[in-house]
C-alpha cells in the first residue's frame, strides 16, 4: 500500500512539472487564471535584483567561461561592494516602480466582482503558505534536521532505477513498482532490514539533534510536548553530568595541590 501511495506521488508531481513546463506560463498568471481578463501588476524587482538583471550580460560576455551559478556569484560580490550611490539609484528605481505597481493593483481590485476578489485573495494565502513552508523547510536544513528514513520500496528504487529502460521517470517507477510486488518475502528481506536499519539511524539522530534544539531555546522544533519535555530532560542530565565531571576533576586538582 506504502509503495502504491509513493508511486501515485511520485506520477502526480512529476505530471504537474511536465504540465507547468508546456504551460511556460508563470506562476502569478497561473493563480489569476479565472479571476479577471487582465492579469494583476507584476510585482516590482528590489534593487538587487534590478541590478542583477540590468548587469547579467555584461558579466556574461567578460567571463564567457563562468556557470551560471558562478556568475551570480560574481555578480552579488559586485553588488556587495557597491558604493550606496550607487545603489541608491537601483533603489529609486524600485520605489517609483512600487509606487506605480500599487495604483495599478488598486485599478486591477477595483474592476473585480466580489467573488474574483476573494478567489484572488484565497490564492494569495495559499502562495504565502508555500513560501512559509519552504522557508520552514530551509531553516531545519540548516539546523541539520536530519534525513527521514527510507522505506524498503524507496532502497529498492533508488538501486535499480538507473537499470531500468523506460522514455519517462513515471514508466520506470511503474517497472520497478510491479517488480516490487512480484518479489518474494526472503527476496525482499535485505531492502527491509536496510529500512529498519535507517529507522534507527534516524531515531538516534533525532533524539540528538532534539537535545541540541532544546539547548539552543528551539523547543519548538520538537516534535511533541511529550517528546519535547522528554528531551529537555535529557538535555537537563547531560548538563548535570557535565557540570559533574568539571567539578570532579576542580577537586581532584586542589587534592593533587595539597598532597
Amino acid at each position: 500500500m506504502a509503495a502504491a501511495v509513493l508511486l501515485g506521488r511520485a506520477a502526480a508531481l512529476l505530471t504537474g512539472a511536465q504540465r507547468l513546463l508546456r504551460v511556460g506560463g508563470s506562476a502569478e498568471k497561473c493563480l489569476c487564471r479565472g479571476i479577471g481578463s487582465d492579469a494583476p501588476p507584476k510585482r516590482p524587482m528590489t534593487a538587487y535584483l534590478r541590478f542583477i538583471k540590468e548587469q547579467h550580460s555584461a558579466f556574461r560576455q567578460k567571463n564567457p567561461e563562468m556557470t551560471n551559478v558562478e556568475l551570480v556569484k560574481k555578480l552579488a560580490g559586485t553588488w556587495k561592494e557597491l558604493p550606496a550611490s550607487q545603489k541608491q539609484v537601483y533603489e529609486e528605481a524600485r520605489k517609483t516602480d512600487w509606487q506605480n505597481y500599487k495604483e495599478q493593483l488598486a485599478v486591477y481590485k477595483a474592476q473585480l466582482t466580489p467573488a474574483q476578489a476573494v478567489a484572488l485573495r484565497e490564492e494569495r494565502e495559499k502562495k504565502m503558505a508555500r513560501r512559509r513552508l519552504l522557508k520552514a523547510r530551509k531553516e531545519l536544513t540548516v539546523l541539520g534536521k536530519p534525513k527521514r528514513p527510507r522505506s524498503s520500496f524507496n532502497i529498492f528504487v533508488s538501486e535499480k532505477f538507473q537499470e531500468i529502460e523506460g522514455i519517462t521517470a513515471v514508466a520506470k517507477l511503474k517497472k520497478l513498482f510491479d517488480m516490487w510486488q512480484r518479489l518474494s518475502s526472503s527476496q525482499k528481506q535485505p531492502y527491509l532490514q536496510l529500512a529498519e536499519d535507517d529507522r534507527v539511524r534516524y531515531k538516534n539522530e533525532m533524539k540528538a539533534w532534539e537535545a541540541k534544539m532544546v539547548e539552543l531555546g528551539r523547543e519548538d522544533l520538537v516534535r511533541s510536548k511529550k517528546q519535547r519535555s522528554k528531551t529537555s530532560e535529557t538535555a537537563k542530565t547531560a548538563e548535570k553530568l557535565k557540570a559533574s565531571s568539571h567539578e570532579k576533576k576542580k577537586n581532584l586538582k586542589l587534592k593533587g595541590s595539597e598532597e
